[in-house]
C-alpha cells in the first residue's frame, strides 16, 4: 500500500502556497511511490509539519527553518522508495 504524505500548515501566517508547491514537488517526483498529498490547515499558530503516514520527517519548530525542497525529496524517497535515484536533488 503506498504512503500518504501530510503537510500540516499555518493558514494564518500565510504558508499554504508554500505548501502547495511542495505538494506540487512531491506529486511530480514520486508520481508512482505515493497515494498523494494531503494538505492540513493547522488550528496551531506557526506550525508546519510534515509526516509520512503517521511518521513525522519535518517540524518547522524542531529544524528551526522550511525544508528546502532537495532535502524535503530526499527524506520522503529514503522512506518510500529507497532506491529511487533523484538525480540532481540526490545526495553527493
Amino acid at each position: 500500500m503506498k504512503s500518504t504524505v501530510h503537510i500540516e500548515y499555518c493558514p494564518k501566517c500565510g504558508w499554504m502556497l508554500r505548501a502547495a508547491y511542495m505538494a506540487q514537488e512531491l506529486l511530480t517526483t514520486f508520481t508512482t511511490d505515493i497515494h498523494g498529498v494531503t494538505l492540513i490547515p493547522s488550528e496551531v499558530s506557526g506550525r508546519y509539519r510534515i509526516s509520512i503516514d503517521e511518521q513525522e520527517i519535518w517540524d518547522r519548530k524542531r529544524e528551526g527553518s522550511f525544508p528546502e525542497i532537495k532535502e524535503l525529496k530526499q527524506r520522503v524517497r529514503d522512506i518510500v522508495a529507497p532506491e529511487k535515484e533523484l538525480g540532481h536533488s540526490d545526495k553527493k
